[in-house]
């Protein structure tokens, strides 16, 4: 048995302990986990269906068929033409499989609005929950095979990160947007499969927005520049941030505020081990940068989980209290933003293991181009 058709079954399993009927998926990275069919949501109506009790079938175009049997495990496949009815179809399916007129039915996170309304006119009398309620549970704990996928996407990131850096003064008068670019290459030349997200490149100023992207300013000597970005192995996301001084002097208190933050990072990643909760890992890194005085300039939590989904659980923010265990993987990046002025940001994945942790990500994380140390 793969390990998608096992994860189906584990959703089946949990299904079988509720008052859920099926769980629905549409084209994302739900269906990717369950299947290994990789695609995003069009305009047809493409579901992956999960009954509590029975075999998953996949409702799709007709034009997709020979894709997904070639590329899935799942055998059971009804399909509609472009000249069909793809409601009335569904509404036979929901018929055949056994789903009552009044069922609980767990569908996609992301499902767009118009899919949901259709199952809707399915199934009027539907009660509608969310299937993260179930998958998440399931993918917060990465196989092996998984955690090999996000050790090959961060090595990928190490990789550009090292030569990003080796630019040092050359970086000096390059946009943001030219940089990012450069980044996105060697993301692409060390294995990377695209980005992860909108890669990052904050100088100067433009570094004390946690979520500026890149833009058309100019990277100058002394600059402070917050580097975030990541790429995708087998479907899996890394995500690292370093910020780095490509030349020129960044003066004191940048550098005062860098150290602070490493400290912030490495004692967060210190205190990973089975058993902490998710709020303690944000109150160790949020403590020291309170104790040195810039708590106010930390403003989001320490970290998000990342798989398939560069956002996912376990979210790293005081308010959760979920113990860690092994396999679960997420970002530790604490930050310190000074609006108008620089931001200070670093960030590694760690993996949860039985004794402690496992740091992904491995390059330097000073502020020197070539930094001797830590």
């Amino acid at each position: 048995m793969n390990p998608y058709e096992r994860r189906t079954e584990a959703v089946q399993a949990a299904l079988a302990d509720s008052d859920v009927e099926a769980l629905i998926c549409v084209p994302g990275r739900s269906l990717q986990y369950l299947t290994g069919f990789a695609d995003e949501q069009r305009e047809r109506h493409l579901f992956l269906t999960v009954p509590a009790d029975g075999d998953a079938t996949f409702f799709a175009p007709e034009l997709y068929e020979s894709q997904l049997r070639s590329t899935t495990w799942v055998r059971k496949l009804r399909t509609w033409g472009d000249a069909g009815d793809p409601v009335a179809g569904l509404a036979g399916l929901f018929d055949d499989i056994g789903i009552s007129a009044a069922p609980r039915l767990l569908v996609d996170d992301r499902m767009w609005a118009t899919f949901t309304q259709d199952l809707r006119s399915v199934r009027p009398e539907a009660e509608f929950g969310l299937a993260g309620d179930v998958l998440a549970d399931l993918r917060i704990r990465k196989d092996e095979a998984e955690l090999e996928a996000l050790r090959a996407a961060a090595r990928a990131a190490d990789s550009a990160m090292e030569r990003v850096r080796a630019l040092g003064s050359d970086a000096v008068g390059m946009t943001e947007a030219e940089l990012a670019a450069r980044i996105e290459s060697f993301l692409a030349d060390a294995g990377g499969d695209g980005v992860s997200f909108e890669t990052i490149v904050g100088s100067g100023p433009h570094g004390a927005m946690p979520h500026h992207t890149h833009g058309e300013r100019r990277i100058e000597a002394g600059d402070p520049v917050v580097l975030d970005f990541g790429t995708r192995v087998d479907g899996y996301a890394s995500d690292q941030t370093r910020t780095v001084v490509f030349d020129g002097d960044p003066g004191a208190q940048f550098r005062e505020v860098h150290a602070v933050v490493n400290e912030a990072q490495a004692t967060a990643v210190d205190t990973v081990e089975p058993g902490v909760t998710a709020s303690a890992i944000d109150e160790a890194a949020r403590s020291v940068i309170e104790n040195a005085g810039y708590g106010d300039a930390f403003v989001h939590r320490t970290g998000h989980g990342v798989g398939l989904d560069v956002h996912e659980d376990p979210y790293i923010v005081g308010d959760n209290d979920r113990e860690l265990q092994p396999g679960m993987v997420f970002s530790v990046e604490p930050g310190i933003y000074l609006d108008g002025a620089f931001g200070v940001r670093i960030e590694d994945l760690v993996v949860v293991t039985e004794g402690g942790s496992e740091r992904l990500n491995q390059t330097p994380r000073g502020w020197e181009p070539n930094p001797t140390g830590e």
